[in-house]
């Protein structure tokens, strides 16, 4: 029997307990026949005030994420997608081959990753030198910075809100993210992309995508581009930049 409401695909989604902005923003950017269900990581300890507090934020992931992955296999997803993006570009390009690996052990499933889903994108566009926005502790711009180089991507600039607490991330402002937009861009750069799922920024990114004349890549949007892409499903989204209107 076909699920009468995801008769296209289901996904499985996995996401941190306290992420309040992958969920809506996926529910806003589906597709008539796509659902998508979460499964949460219980984040215990969500202090990411310096780089010893993010490394254990990431430690609470890893020991969840099997358990989480677990649940949301008894709604029998065709498909996984990582609602969180930190884990993904941790230990560069290996790093996040054995992310997918593990998941698609534990689960059967193909899976879309934050950090695959920018690299495609990118590509797609040609960009070679890009900037970057997170809500991360130095510890985990460096990561970005490490799984980006190691593609032959130029990072020229990156800006680490070092927000304080997981979340706190949501409590980001578009004024804000927009700032840190212009701040890292430059005449050379050729695309911007924004890390962090729990980052409200899908709106603006479409925004500003108008302003600079470039692709402006909110990670939430690109991660559910390549969901959907990789599943066949070819709808275009308005609203939620170019890269899922146009491609």
């Amino acid at each position: 029997m076909t699920d009468v409401l995801g008769w296209r695909r289901k996904f499985g989604v996995i996401a941190p307990s306290t992420n309040t902005i992958v969920e809506p923003d996926f529910y806003r950017m589906t597709v008539p026949g796509v659902t998508a269900h979460f499964s949460r990581i219980h984040i215990r300890d969500q202090n990411m005030s310096d780089d010893d507090g993010m490394a254990r934020l990431l430690d609470q992931i890893r020991a969840e994420i099997g358990a989480a992955c677990e649940r949301v296999l008894t709604c029998e997803p065709d498909y996984m997608v990582m609602g969180m993006s930190a884990e993904t570009f941790w230990g560069g390009v290996a790093g996040n081959v054995e992310f997918v690996r593990q998941i698609t052990e534990i689960t059967g499933l193909s899976v879309a990753t934050g950090a695959e889903a920018c690299r495609r994108a990118l590509e797609l566009y040609g960009a070679r030198r890009i900037a970057v926005v997170t809500p991360y502790q130095p510890i985990g711009d460096k990561n970005v910075v490490m799984f980006f180089g190691e593609l032959g991507f130029e990072v020229t600039a990156i800006k680490g809100l070092r927000c304080p607490t997981a979340v706190s991330i949501a409590h980001v402002t578009e004024d804000e993210l927009r700032a840190a937009i212009l701040e890292v861009d430059s005449p050379e750069v050729d695309a911007i992309v924004q890390c962090g799922t729990n980052l409200s920024m899908v709106r603006l990114a479409d925004e500003a995508e108008r302003w600079l004349g470039k692709p402006v890549l909110a990670i939430n949007a690109v991660t559910w581009w390549m969901a959907l892409r990789d599943n066949g499903i070819q709808d275009r989204i308005d609203g939620a930049g170019a890269l899922l209107r146009e491609h």
